[in-house]
């Protein structure tokens, strides 16, 4: 993990010692996100991606409130998946106009605040166009729609997979030709495409040949659009690493598809932008979690260090966030970060289950009450998808720095 440099013996974030940042939030534990590193990868990303693609950020990943803003700054456009995260982006700035709004489940009052912001609504049923029809009808603005296909193909190798097989997810790709026809008798304002196949993806070929079987499917349902198709968004899948033997993402091949895919789109469909929706790969690595360790004890032989933060702040850490075997995210004692790791120790956290566990027979520096421990790429799906409520623990705080 090189992204958070070392300074006499301290991870620094965004040139901060970890310890004087742990002072200046005011108590553990913590998530920090990095400025400079989202920053820097968002320019990775411009440098490799062809100018006629879109980058969206999906809030879902991280919707801390400030860190939203920082990105609205960023991208070209943000993708929300709740009436709550509607708000943070529309407070962040962001022009309705770059906005769409996901999510299979929508209640009217989502939908009637998204269609008066005049936002992109991905129409994820028959249902919910009709239902879209009749809060148009009331308001007197026309929706904004897209339609979420579920494409008969999923994304290999993908750690969620979104798309193929029955998914609650968008419309079957063969039913969509029927729905497109009632988008244009309810008098929608039709916009184009969604497909999602899937994410947390580290193989390029993967995502390439994802992107192309999508692009070719909008193509083909385009024949059946009531109007012209002017967004073609092709989802995200880039993933992070987070474990041993994993390796980076070769955005190289990806972007060559990308650019392909752009050229064949301003010939057979000119109206049309193209979007990628990137949430963890944007975000993920920018972030960690800090929380201190209270006690060290020994049973059987086994070191345990008893932190004040666990599962109910970092669901996904602990492994109870969908992994099928429980692998350590990587860590390290922040304030010692330079020290032998010498000594083979578990990490827990304050909650009375079994479950609370940060890191499991982990080589680290040898640590005592006090210090701190840090928890990398935490940037994504972190305080916002655990169960801080859990046994009345206090919540996470978190920062951008």
């Amino acid at each position: 993990m090189t992204q958070f440099p070392i300074a006499n013996g301290e991870l620094l974030v965004s040139g901060l010692p970890l310890s004087r940042l742990a002072a200046r939030v005011g108590q553990t534990p913590f998530y920090a996100y990095d400025r400079q590193l989202l920053n820097a990868r968002v320019a990775e990303l411009r440098r490799a991606l062809p100018d006629a693609v879109e980058l969206h950020y999906a809030v879902k990943a991280n919707p801390m409130p400030a860190l939203v803003a920082h990105m609205a700054g960023l991208v070209d456009g943000l993708d929300v998946a709740s009436a709550g995260e509607l708000k943070v982006a529309l407070d962040a700035g962001c022009d309705p106009i770059d906005i769409s709004f996901a999510g299979p489940g929508k209640r009217d009052t989502e939908l009637e605040q998204a269609v008066a912001a005049g936002v992109l609504l991905n129409v994820e049923s028959e249902t919910e166009a009709r239902r879209l029809a009749e809060i148009s009808a009331r308001l007197g603005w026309p929706a904004r729609v897209a339609v979420r296909v579920n494409p008969d193909f999923e994304l290999k190798s993908s750690g969620m997979k979104m798309g193929g097989g029955p998914k609650p997810f968008g419309i079957d790709a063969e039913a969509v030709p029927a729905l497109l026809a009632e988008i244009g008798r309810l008098g929608l304002a039709f916009e184009g495409f969604h497909l999602f196949a899937g994410s947390q993806n580290l193989r390029a070929e993967a995502i390439v040949e994802a992107q192309q079987k999508s692009f070719e499917l909008a193509l083909r349902l385009s024949e059946a659009a009531p109007a012209a198709v002017r967004v073609v968004n092709l989802g995200g899948g880039f993933g992070i690493p987070y474990f041993p033997g994993e390796t980076r993402l070769d955005l190289e091949p990806i972007a060559d598809n990308l650019a392909r895919i752009a050229d064949d789109a301003a010939r057979r469909l000119p109206d049309a932008k193209l979007v990628i929706e990137l949430g963890r790969y944007l975000v993920g690595e920018a972030g960690i979690y800090v929380t201190r360790v209270v006690d060290r004890k020994v049973s059987r032989g086994q070191v345990f260090l008893v932190c004040d933060g666990g599962l109910h702040h970092h669901l996904s850490a602990s492994g109870n966030f969908g992994q099928v075997i429980r692998k350590n995210y990587p860590a390290a004692i922040g304030n010692r970060a330079d020290a032998a790791a010498d000594t083979v120790a578990t990490v827990v956290g304050p909650l009375c289950t079994p479950l609370d566990l940060l890191a499991d027979r982990m080589a680290l520096p040898d640590a005592q009450p006090g210090d701190l421990v840090a928890i990398f790429q935490s940037g994504a799906y972190g305080a916002s998808a655990s169960p801080q409520a859990f046994l009345g623990h206090p919540p996470a705080i978190e920062v951008l720095v």
